[in-house]
């Protein structure tokens, strides 16, 4: 069974291959498909954003069947994305998982900009969508307010309530969730750490 600093370490490998320019693209042909027919053993379970600039098998230079990968716009933390975890660490014994944040993140500016006192009225899913960001926002606000929000900030901090806070198991199971990492992307590169 894979540890989870071996995928980990892994996961650093392919990104550092993808920001090389140098991907690898592995374990994405037919043996492959025909190989995964009958069941799925990925080694990371990642949570990101649904942003189109980060897809993240190809920036961390991953195959078919080597990622369990939840999205959302803003990688925000409801019931579905708990329960998706779950499924990936409980059933499918995922030794590690990642929180994936980026750079200019269409949620989070959302989030920012409807602190604002003459903030437009987003519609109600919306709003739904990016309220759990917005705690961040008026955190960054408050460490300066003489100054506009800095919205990447924002995005650090957000990452950092999901792991530390939001991102927590609601298992009954006497196993331990396995470590979660975190990683920070642009749109053209990405940089992970390991927490």
């Amino acid at each position: 069974m894979t540890t989870p600093q071996q995928a980990w370490d892994e996961m650093v490998r392919g990104n550092e291959r993808f920001v090389a320019g140098a991907p690898r693209h592995p374990r994405q042909d037919v043996d492959r498909r025909t190989e995964l027919a009958d069941g799925q053993r990925p080694h990371v379970v990642l949570f990101g954003c649904s942003d189109s600039r980060l897809a993240a098998e190809i920036i961390f230079d991953k195959g078919l069947g080597d990622l369990f990968v939840v999205r959302n716009a803003g990688h925000v933390v409801d019931p579905f994305v708990i329960g998706s975890l779950e499924y990936a660490v409980e059933l499918l014994d995922v030794p590690l998982l990642v929180v994936l944040a980026h750079d200019s993140c269409g949620a989070v500016a959302a989030a920012v900009e409807s602190t604002r006192p003459d903030a437009e009225e987003l519609p109600t899913n919306i709003w739904r969508l990016i309220s759990p960001i917005v705690p961040a926002a008026r955190r960054v606000k408050h460490v300066d307010p003489d100054v506009a929000i800095d919205a990447e900030r924002v995005g650090r901090e957000h990452l950092r309530d999901t792991v530390t806070e939001r991102c927590t198991p609601r298992t009954s199971s006497p196993r331990p969730w396995p470590p979660a990492a975190w990683a920070s992307s642009a749109a053209s590169t990405a940089s992970a750490r390991a927490p």
